[in-house]
C-alpha cells in the first residue's frame, strides 16, 4: 500500500498517495475514497478535461486542458499539448510545481428541499511537477496519449513538422487523491 500525505484546504481533507511521506489522515467520507490504481485509471479515462493550476506571483492561474496519461504501477504521468509560447509555458518554466483536478460522470440528484440535493461524481486531485518535453520521441508518446484519451484510438501517426511545431508538456504526478459517489 502506498504511503499517505494530507492535503488540506478550508473545507476538505483528502488522503493523498505519494512515495515519500506518511501521516495519519482519513478522508471524511472514507466510503467514497478510491485507492486501487486500476479503478483510478478507469476514472481517469472517463475524464475529458484536466484543470491545471499554476502559481503566478501571488495568483493562481487555472487552465482547462485536454490531456492524456500513462500509468506505471502506482505512478502517473499526464501529458498536455498546445502552443509553444504563452502564459502556461512561461509559468511552467518559472515554477514547475502545479496542482491539478479532473472530474467526470457528474449527475445532479434533485430533491424537494435545497439542502437535500446531492450528486453522483468521480474526481481526482493532485500535485506534481510540469515541464516542457523536448525529445521528439517523448513528444510523440505524449501526443499519442492525448489522442487516445480524447478519441479512444491509439493508431495515430505524427508528422515531424507537427511534432516540431507543437508544445508537449509532461506532469509527473507526486500526489493523487481519488473520490467517487457514482453508481458502479
Amino acid at each position: 500500500m502506498p504511503q499517505v500525505r494530507l492535503l488540506r484546504n478550508m473545507f476538505l481533507c483528502y488522503t493523498v498517495y505519494t512515495k515519500t511521506t506518511e501521516r495519519n489522515c482519513t478522508m471524511r467520507r472514507k466510503d467514497r475514497e478510491v485507492t486501487d490504481p486500476i479503478r483510478i485509471e478507469a476514472i481517469m479515462k472517463r475524464c475529458s478535461v484536466c484543470r491545471v493550476g499554476f502559481y503566478d506571483d501571488g495568483e493562481i492561474y487555472i487552465l482547462p486542458l485536454n490531456f492524456g496519461f500513462e500509468r506505471n504501477g502506482e505512478s502517473y504521468t499526464l501529458y498536455f499539448h498546445g502552443a509553444k509560447e504563452g502564459r502556461k509555458i512561461n509559468l511552467a518554466a518559472k515554477e514547475p510545481r502545479v496542482g491539478f483536478e479532473m472530474d467526470g460522470t457528474y449527475t445532479l440528484k434533485t430533491a424537494d428541499e435545497a439542502c437535500s440535493f446531492s450528486a453522483e461524481y468521480e474526481s481526482i486531485i493532485g500535485t506534481g511537477r510540469i515541464r516542457l518535453v523536448c525529445d521528439a520521441e517523448e513528444k510523440r508518446r505524449g501526443l499519442a496519449c492525448v489522442m487516445a484519451q480524447v478519441t479512444g484510438r491509439s493508431d495515430w501517426s505524427f508528422p515531424d513538422a507537427a511534432v516540431a511545431g507543437t508544445a508537449v508538456m509532461r506532469l509527473d504526478v507526486e500526489t493523487l487523491s481519488c473520490k467517487t459517489n457514482a453508481k458502479e
